[in-house]
């Protein structure tokens, strides 16, 4: 009986093990979890953002004590997001962004909300591609940062999340201003 409970404890212990590595996420399955964290909430806030609004600024605003001269409108906030992802996680991929950016703001001739949300969307994309590229022995690979310095992979992938969790709270902030409550912050319905 003795024997019989020690292989059984021993396979029990075996299957856990197996099954415990099969389940533990790579470096790079991880950061996809965070990219599409980020990316639901960012798509989510940008379209929360009605068409007749979608150009608020709060330089407009009179708030005593600030100054909002020069800032982003909404529109424009979310296209620099766009840029910025692509800039970053095409780098962390070994790529370049596609012509279409131009620069950070992103392509100066798109003001339609439709399109604009649509390269939201699509610029997460590059994130989820850098990510799934991402082992542990490459991400301390150098290459090219937006500013041409050389910095590992893992740099340009997880400051592009930081940069688009940093957004996400400038757009909430706007979102905010103008009387809309963020989808993030919204009661979850039963």
């Amino acid at each position: 009986m003795r024997k019989l409970f020690l292989t059984s404890a021993f396979c029990l212990a075996l299957a856990v093990s197996v099954q415990a590595q099969a389940v533990r996420p790579s470096m790079g399955t991880a950061l996809d979890r965070e990219v599409s964290l980020v990316e639901r909430q960012l798509n989510d806030a940008a379209a929360a953002m009605p068409e007749a609004k979608f150009n608020f600024t709060p330089e407009r605003m009179e708030l005593k004590g600030a100054d909002f001269k020069g800032v982003y409108t909404f529109a424009g906030l979310v296209k620099h997001l766009a840029a910025a992802n692509y800039f970053l996680f095409s780098s962390a991929a070994g790529e370049q962004p596609p012509a279409k950016i131009e620069g950070i703001k992103g392509p100066a001739a798109m003001t339609s909300r439709a399109d604009i949300l649509a390269l939201l969307k699509e610029s997460f994309a590059a994130g989820h591609k850098a990510a799934q590229m991402l082992t542990a022995e490459n991400a301390a690979d150098m290459v090219p940062g937006p500013d041409g310095n050389q910095v590992p992979r893992i740099f340009e992938l997880s400051f592009g999340l930081a940069h688009a969790f940093d957004e996400f709270g400038q757009m909430e902030e706007y979102l905010r201003m103008d009387g809309i409550v963020p989808p993030a912050s919204a009661p979850k319905k039963p």
